[in-house]
């Protein structure tokens, strides 16, 4: 039985994908193989797919019979506004056009997805979101790095370094001191400030941290270092966008747990 049949087979309960409506779905973090069976189908199915530069080519390939567009969105490069991807996929989806929305790990997750949703509903468009493994969850498997462990965490913060002074921007002291991991998205920017405020919230210098470049793909890199030595540490290896910052006790257990395989 082929992957096709098997993702037919296995998602024959869900709805299908119908004219005039879009599916907004997540591609996973990098790594093909980490694509839901839920979201292959859809592939299968869509006739206009818009996508996003942090998925994979092969992935886009299977949507082979679909009109690709393009529309950027890589953290720290121009992209088209997000104002008009939503007017794309109301575009398209009034054509009656099968619709699918691919973005990188999951689309509610620092993703603008909830966004693109609201649009839609403005416009009386039918929508689903198919989650997507977040790049945070795939990142640390890749990297070797638990999300929790007991006796070490009992909870884990996601959050985005985008932002130097906006709405958006975390309390990062706040975050600090609840003493959890944290996972940062699109934080390398600003990320002197960052390690500045999560040292003002309490978080020793210590701390240990992380850099994980390119999550899950063949050229994917680790970079180990410490709260105050990680601005350091990205400046010597050269570290660049797409990348994760991991700041918290669950770092350290990487080399404990690293296996043979």
């Amino acid at each position: 039985m082929s992957l096709s049949d098997i993702a037919t087979k296995l998602t024959a309960h869900k709805p299908r994908l119908e004219a005039g409506h879009v599916w907004l779905a997540g591609a996973g973090p990098g790594d093909p193989g980490l694509l839901t069976l839920e979201v292959l189908a859809a592939l299968q199915e869509t006739d206009a797919l818009v996508h996003d530069a942090l998925v994979s080519p092969e992935i886009i390939e299977v949507a082979g019979q679909a009109e690709k567009f393009f529309v950027g969105k890589r953290g720290g490069r121009l992209s088209i506004p997000q104002g008009e991807i939503n007017a794309l996929l109301v575009r398209l989806a009034k054509e009656g056009r099968k619709v699918v929305r691919l973005k990188g790990g999951h689309p509610t997750v620092f993703a603008r997805g909830g966004e693109e949703a609201l649009a839609l509903v403005e416009n009386g468009i039918p929508y689903r979101i198919l989650p997507g493994v977040t790049s945070a969850f795939g990142g640390l498997a890749s990297a070797g790095i638990p999300v929790t462990m007991r006796g070490v965490n009992g909870a884990v913060i996601l959050a985005t370094g985008f932002a130097a002074v906006s709405d958006d921007r975390p309390d990062w002291a706040t975050l600090a001191r609840t003493g959890q991991p944290l996972v940062i998205y699109m934080g390398l920017t600003h990320m002197k400030e960052t390690v500045a405020d999560l040292r003002a919230g309490g978080l020793p210098p210590e701390t240990p941290a992380a850099l994980v470049e390119n999550a899950t793909l063949p050229e994917e890199r680790v970079v180990v270092a410490t709260l105050g030595t990680l601005a350091e540490a990205a400046a010597r290896e050269q570290v660049a966008s797409p990348a994760l910052i991991v700041v918290g006790g669950i770092v350290a257990l990487r080399e404990a747990m690293a296996g043979s395989a």
